[in-house]
């Protein structure tokens, strides 16, 4: 069972949009159609704004926090087309970089695994993708141009540890992993880029969905056989996907049908669990059972689970 141990009044004039803790869980951002980015300090239970930062021009979807290796980095993405990386130095929060070279809203942003470095992708709706690396001071982008027709609507990236390999010091690591993430879009398309020679390909086209994909979340999935991602969509459904060792197919598994559009989903750190959010305002959590079952073990509205099994599906032609 799934219940409220806090709340924060953040104060915003208009709907939040995302929140989402720092790597230590003590720090709390959120943004907001008010233009808003508010970040807020929330160790024991207590709520302490730290900073309230302005630069876009139109409402602000999402954030997406740095790992601390590089320091106090928020990343924010706006209906404004505009990329903002916000930095703190000596306890005040400024503007890092901006990245203004996208033709319409920027939906999604999400930093890559920090063994690859500061890196962050961004996707829009002017149907690219695009990826800002920082290296000795610098900042340098690529673009993924026409990545899904009409528009892209999420992005997350898989881990740097490849399906099947076990945690291991750097020093024992005698392959880097390639780098990818996984984008969903307007074109009810999953589709996952590989980095190959310093460019980016399409790797794998993933069909099931029958309405625009809302997110996707790729799964830690650290030391299992397989890769695991989620999908979600304005069809209601909400699809797991999972391959072999060597990515060379996936199988998509229809988690649940839902009776509204399904915004958002969520893994657990460990990979095991998924949170699932949707227009009937409910969030409910889901666990795959040892029969490889996916079930609903917690609805925030309801106070108890409810047993639900998975389907298989085939692509659509």
């Amino acid at each position: 069972m799934v219940s409220v141990i806090s709340s924060v009044d953040t104060a915003h004039e208009d709907m939040i949009h995302d929140a989402q803790m720092d790597y230590y869980g003590i720090r709390l951002a959120t943004c907001s159609s008010d233009r808003a980015v508010k970040i807020f300090d929330v160790k024991s239970g207590q709520q302490t704004l730290i900073a309230d930062l302005r630069g876009h021009e139109g409402p602000v979807w999402q954030v997406a926090w740095a790992h601390p290796m590089y320091g106090n980095i928020l990343a924010s993405c706006s209906y404004d087309r505009k990329v903002i990386v916000w930095k703190e130095n000596a306890g005040t929060w400024e503007k890092f970089y901006e990245y203004s070279n996208h033709d319409s809203s920027v939906n999604s942003v999400q930093w890559a695994p920090h063994e690859f470095g500061l890196i962050l992708a961004c996707a829009s709706s002017d149907a690219t993708v695009s990826v800002l690396t920082h290296t000795d001071g610098k900042w340098d982008s690529q673009k993924i141009k026409d990545a899904h027709a009409i528009g892209c609507n999420a992005v997350s990236w898989a881990a740097a540890v490849e399906p099947g390999s076990l945690i291991e010091p750097p020093s024992a690591q005698k392959v880097t992993p390639s780098k990818r993430f996984v984008t969903g879009g307007c074109d009810n398309l999953v589709k996952i880029w590989k980095e190959e020679n310093g460019e980016w390909k399409e790797e794998h086209k993933l069909e099931a969905h029958s309405d625009w994909v809302r997110d996707v979340a790729w799964a830690p999935s650290i030391g299992l056989p397989h890769s695991t991602i989620a999908s979600c969509s304005q069809d209601g459904r909400v699809i797991i996907w999972t391959s072999d060792e060597n990515s060379s197919s996936w199988t998509p598994k229809i988690l649940n049908k839902f009776n509204d559009v399904v915004w958002h989903v969520s893994w657990s750190i460990t990979g095991n669990i998924l949170a699932v959010s949707g227009g009937d305002n409910k969030v409910s959590l889901w666990k795959e059972s040892l029969e490889g079952q996916w079930v609903c073990v917690s609805n925030v509205n309801k106070g108890e689970g409810q047993s639900q099994t998975t389907t298989d599906v085939q692509p659509e032609q």
